[in-house]
């Protein structure tokens, strides 16, 4: 593709970091609280995030999976999660033994729809796990009163999100615990990693145990733990990353503007930002009932959009389950997202707006 859907932009800082690294040697620590790129990282993603503390692991999906045990979930127990979202959310729940119970979304942002959410809610019901899907920020404050009322903790998947905020405060920190990804194409990226964010020391302590396999002085392990460490290497990358997010962010801003303004009046539907609510641009998602047509159209001209996701969770072969998710159904074959990352220029976006309008002439 001439323009493709999200690539990782990296520079001659991130290079120069990992030749270092390799000329040092040590390439990964097992102590309790990481090497020194692993807590230079840390310290500079809980300060952008505005979180006390971050825990760096080896991926987004190991975020996840983490932070359910540092809560406890185990067989037996329900964890809410939407269909429509990648698959590593379901496969960190049954990771734990626990079941995911599927929740619809709704049409607004594509995010958990907190009236469907509810009537899910069973005795077994241990957790809750809004995805702010393509950077839009879930209904967290019905979700949140309604897990109040039910005593039930939350886990943020922010695994798209990080940048986005509500009422100027960031997603994955609403709750007991935020969890992002940094594969290479997110907004920042490790190579491969993740981390996670809380306010809780209990929580924070026990999850550096559990990211290196349950220990805290080495041999001593406490509590069920697996390898979920960050190479130095990766946690080098995502520091120069971390350094460049706020640039990305505007870029991205910059670009997700210029192409709602030149597709305004075409007839699709446009992401819309929420009042208070601020998007980190990952994904610029649109919906059309030509979605098919415009999506094989536009690769042929090379520009690289994509439909996330096709097949939701609950259809997929392993998941297969007969539940009725309405909209979970018509977001999988009516949305389809633009490339916008950093290295789309104006001059990009004007012929994605240009073929695109082409494309809905026809």
């Amino acid at each position: 593709m001439k323009i493709p859907i999200n690539v990782p932009f990296v520079g001659k800082e991130e290079i120069s970091a990992v030749v270092s690294i390799l000329k040092e040697g040590t390439l990964t620590s097992a102590a309790n609280e990481g090497g020194k790129n692993v807590r230079e990282f840390e310290k500079l993603a809980s300060s952008f995030v505005k979180s006390k503390y971050a825990i760096a692991v080896n991926s987004g999906t190991a975020a996840l999976q983490a932070a359910l045990y540092a809560l406890d979930i185990k067989k037996g127990d329900e964890v809410l999660i939407p269909s429509f979202t990648f698959v590593a959310t379901a496969n960190a729940v049954m990771s734990t033994g626990a079941k995911p119970v599927f929740v619809d979304i709704l049409k607004d942002n594509y995010t958990m729809d907190p009236k469907d959410m509810k009537n899910k809610i069973s005795k077994k019901t241990k957790a809750i796990m809004p995805v702010h899907l393509y950077g839009n920020v879930a209904f967290l404050d019905k979700i949140l009163e309604i897990s109040k009322k039910y005593n039930i903790r939350i886990i943020e998947d922010s695994a798209q999100s990080l940048g986005s905020t509500f009422k100027g405060k960031h997603t994955g920190t609403f709750s007991d615990l935020g969890c992002y990804s940094m594969y290479p194409a997110k907004v920042m990226t490790a190579g491969e990693g993740g981390f996670i964010v809380t306010n809780n020391k209990k929580l924070h302590d026990k999850l550096l145990m559990i990211r290196n396999h349950g220990m805290l002085h080495g041999y001593d392990t406490r509590t069920f733990g697996l390898n979920l460490r960050l190479p130095e290497i990766s946690a080098a990358i995502a520091t120069m990353q971390m350094k460049k997010l706020p640039k990305f962010l505007k870029i991205r801003k910059k670009n997700a503007n210029l192409l709602s303004q030149l597709i305004s009046d075409l007839k699709i539907k446009i992401p819309i930002e929420r009042k208070n609510e601020s998007v980190n641009w990952y994904l610029y998602t649109i919906s059309t009932s030509k979605r098919n047509k415009i999506l094989n159209k536009l690769n042929s001209k090379g520009i690289g959009a994509a439909s996330y996701y096709t097949t939701p969770v609950h259809k997929t072969p392993f998941y297969k389950q007969k539940i009725s998710l309405p909209v979970t159904d018509w977001a999988s074959s009516h949305v389809l997202s633009l490339p916008i990352h950093p290295r789309v220029t104006s001059k990009n976006i004007e012929f994605i707006a240009k073929t695109l309008g082409d494309i809905l002439n026809e």
